[in-house]
């Protein structure tokens, strides 16, 4: 279950992905251009690891990321280092009305899933290495529901998984399990699930899709749970073990609406995670009743602040929002952040950069007056 009654670093927080900086991008390309080796990318992510970490210390912020600075996607780059997994990188599609939509990756087991290799520790501790003492740095990886959900059982090879129950995930979670000691090893205490699929499930078009494969959308965030407290089990002592729900964040777009509603009592009464970053940026997301199945011991991080415009939001209306969230939730049970990181995938959201620490600021400076 959970490890403190207050797990966070801080009363505020955020997501983990940063814009990032035009020189780390143009490195990127020259690598996928056979122009520079691995090394020398690294070299210059590292580079930009080491400013984005002073960013952040600079800002306030208590906990600490590397941006996701290494990654093109919050999802694919980890999970394809799973053995047995492969992936679709995802496309751009174009809607009628002439913005852009991420297609959503298909992600394939073809094979029994398991970890055969250290995936985050080496950036970890090289972010370590970055940070203050005082800060607690944070590493965000995908949530173990996105081998499943995406591809449904079609997705998921036959012959190496006849059934599901229980060796799919049973291996899922050991798999996931093991990276977790990878990282308390190297001396990391907070890690952070990132999670579409619970939140898709609030959507009635993606309920449907998910009727269309065969799961019933009813069952899938009971069963969801279930899949992640396998994970849970297996958490280090002392680590604290975060889900962020995410409606999409690709572009400034996304790709799901509705209130929490269908999933809460699954994601807040039975799943044993320490606490939740939930998106309430703005009426896509519903109203604040769902939490109403917050049990005692847990937090949730009220991503009130919008990471997809940059217009400033009111400190008043904020603290207007968090009173009303307060009356299914206790507020000592609350915090506050963005919605979302600011970059999901490496193409950012169509934010300006100084947006960033002034979302942050405000994030910051409201938190500290409402949680004196």
């Amino acid at each position: 279950m959970t490890t403190t009654a207050f797990p966070l670093p801080a009363r505020y927080d955020h997501v983990g992905s940063f814009l990032r900086p035009a020189y780390l991008l143009e490195a990127r390309e020259q690598k996928a251009a056979g122009q520079i080796t691995a090394e020398q990318l690294r070299a210059v992510e590292d580079r930009a690891i080491a400013e984005i970490v002073k960013f952040q210390e600079d800002v306030g912020l208590k906990s600490i990321t590397d941006g996701e600075y290494r990654r093109t996607y919050f999802h694919i780059d980890f999970l394809e280092r799973l053995g047995g997994v492969v992936t679709d990188i995802p496309v751009s599609v174009l809607k009628p009305d002439g913005t852009t939509e991420l297609a959503p990756p298909v992600m394939r087991v073809v094979d029994k899933v398991r970890h055969t290799e250290d995936i985050q520790r080496a950036d970890f501790e090289y972010l370590k290495k970055c940070v203050r003492p005082g800060a607690r740095p944070k590493v965000c990886i995908p949530s173990p529901t996105m081998l499943h959900f995406r591809g449904g059982r079609a997705g998921i090879s036959k012959t190496h998984y006849p059934e599901l129950e229980p060796d799919f995930y049973d291996d899922v979670a050991r798999a996931f399990g093991d990276e977790l000691r990878s990282l308390a090893a190297a001396g990391c205490d907070y890690v952070q699930l990132d999670d579409t699929n619970l939140a898709y499930l609030c959507d009635e078009r993606m309920r449907e899709a998910a009727r269309s494969r065969g799961d019933d959308p009813n069952e899938l965030p009971h069963r969801y749970a279930k899949f992640v407290n396998k994970v849970v089990a297996q958490k280090p002592a002392g680590m604290t073990l975060a889900m962020h729900l995410c409606r999409g964040n690709f572009k400034s777009t996304h790709a799901a609406a509705g209130n929490y509603e269908p999933v809460a009592e699954a994601l807040l009464a039975e799943m044993d995670i320490d606490a939740y970053f939930l998106e309430y940026d703005d009426d896509r997301s519903g109203d604040f009743r769902p939490l109403r199945y917050l049990p005692k011991g847990k937090t949730v991080v009220l991503g009130l602040v919008t990471t997809k415009i940059g217009q400033l939001e009111s400190k008043d209306a904020l603290k207007r929002r968090i009173d009303e969230a307060a009356k299914y939730a206790p507020l000592e049970q609350l915090a506050l952040s963005p919605q979302c990181g600011f970059a999901s995938t490496v193409h950012g959201n169509n934010i300006a950069v100084e947006s960033q620490r002034q979302k942050l600021r405000l994030v910051i400076e409201t938190a500290e007056e409402v949680w004196r």
